[in-house]
């Protein structure tokens, strides 16, 4: 049994769900599971949506019609217009029509992942109905249902007892009779309300399944050769890595690297299922494999480039020392703010944090944090972490910009600028 994930790019058009159903009808007579996340840049534009709805804006209709047009047209160019498919795809656009109907919920994560999860469930119903209409006897299967979450919208933190439990009653009887297809990146509350696992979860989602399941082997299918030693839209010279340890691909990923989501390999480590990156227009090619493996000699460095960073320091107000339990405090207020913090450092006087600029989440954390502490930041920063480095990388990586913070360990060296 394999479970299969198609990202964005592989389903953006038409072309990309003709070459994707190529590739499944190579496995159609294995067990096959394939996860597939939102076509294109569908959860951008449905993030503009969401925004557009919470601030009651003038172009909120004009980003949701924006969105169906470009669906619309794809379907056009896969189905005769009497096909069924336009009927799943509009009644699920509905969804979002009777959302945005009221006036918005309070809270805004929650609103989040009922708009954006819409992504998923129309280009799963799409490339399902596609499979179908090719000859390839496909199931679609609303993973809702299997993968259950608590209530921590935008980070749906899973139920594994219960979702493991779902997942062995219903999926193996299901690939018996042939490919099975859901949308990644979502989960369910006991409520029936719909939760995401995190942006870019839909690797998460897959790992989650072959856990459940067993599977001989999950992959991924990407539009790079494989797991690169850095992003090629930044940097001409990549190197592709064609093997990483499991505890490797986990730092890389911790630290940022946008090829795997963060949470995809732990499952896979404990249940010792290989996870493989290959490029979906070249699916003959090895790409890279991630697996148990001995010692690895890097010769190239890994370079992670993090945009749009805040950088934060906290100091008590009356000029006291930073203590134990102000780390405790703050680091409370960050958990309850859901924001991840990448880099961190403190003095005799002050606390530095960098983590992720989220709008919302980042009113949320400064205001709370007001309260009891002086704070200062700067936003719109860059963090670089390099592992396995050389001297001559930071240096290169660094000229030109201002270092505002700088940490360095054996394996890995990280970088503020601006």
């Amino acid at each position: 049994m394999q479970v299969f994930k198609f990202g964005g790019a592989s389903v953006k058009d038409a072309a990309g769900i003709i070459n994707l159903s190529e590739i499944v009808r190579k496995h159609q007579h294995e067990q096959l599971l394939v996860v597939i996340s939102a076509m294109g840049k569908t959860t951008n534009a449905l993030e503009k949506l969401t925004r557009a709805y919470v601030e009651q804006s003038d172009d909120m209709q004009a980003a949701f019609e924006e969105i169906k047009t470009y669906h619309y047209d794809i379907l056009s160019k896969l189905f005769a217009e009497n096909d069924k498919v336009f009927e799943e795809v509009n009644n699920t656009f509905v969804e979002i029509e009777w959302m945005i109907e009221d006036e918005p919920h309070d809270d805004f994560d929650f609103i989040y992942d009922q708009i954006v999860s819409i992504g998923e469930l129309v280009s799963t119903k799409i490339v399902n109905a596609y499979l179908n209409k090719s000859g390839i006897k496909s199931t679609w299967i609303d993973v809702r249902g299997y993968i259950h979450t608590d209530n921590t919208y935008r980070e749906g933190i899973v139920d594994w007892d219960k979702t493991c439990a779902s997942i062995q009653q219903d999926v193996p009887k299901l690939l018996e009779k042939g490919v099975a297809v859901t949308p990644g990146f979502l989960g369910g509350t006991s409520e029936n309300f719909t939760t995401t696992l995190g942006r870019e979860g839909s690797d998460y989602t897959a790992s989650i399944f072959a856990s459940c399941l067993q599977a001989e082997a999950v992959t991924i299918w990407k539009d790079v050769p494989g797991v690169l030693n850095a992003d090629p839209k930044l940097f001409p010279d990549t190197v592709k890595y064609d093997e990483l340890s499991y505890a490797e691909a986990i730092e890389m990923t911790y630290y940022g690297a946008s090829v795997i989501h963060p949470k995809t390999i732990k499952p896979l480590q404990n249940a010792h299922i290989p996870l493989l990156v290959k490029p979906f227009l070249q699916p003959e090619e090895p790409g890279t494999v991630i697996r148990e493996t001995g010692f690895i000699e890097f010769n190239t460095p890994v370079i992670i480039v993090k945009p749009n960073q805040v950088l934060l320091s906290v100091s008590t107000k009356d000029y006291s020392f930073i203590t134990e339990n102000h780390l405790a405090d703050i680091f409370k207020l960050f958990a309850q703010s859901h924001i991840k913090v990448n880099l961190m450092q403190n003095s005799a006087m002050s606390f530095t944090l960098c983590f992720d600029y989220d709008e919302q989440r980042f009113e949320k954390l400064f205001a709370a944090l007001k309260i009891d502490f002086k704070v200062k930041y700067n936003t719109g920063l860059m963090l670089l972490t390099v592992r396995h480095y050389k001297p001559e990388t930071v240096k290169q990586l660094t000229a030109g910009k201002t270092i505002l913070l700088e940490q360095q360990s054996r394996n890995t060296v990280q970088v503020v600028v601006k």
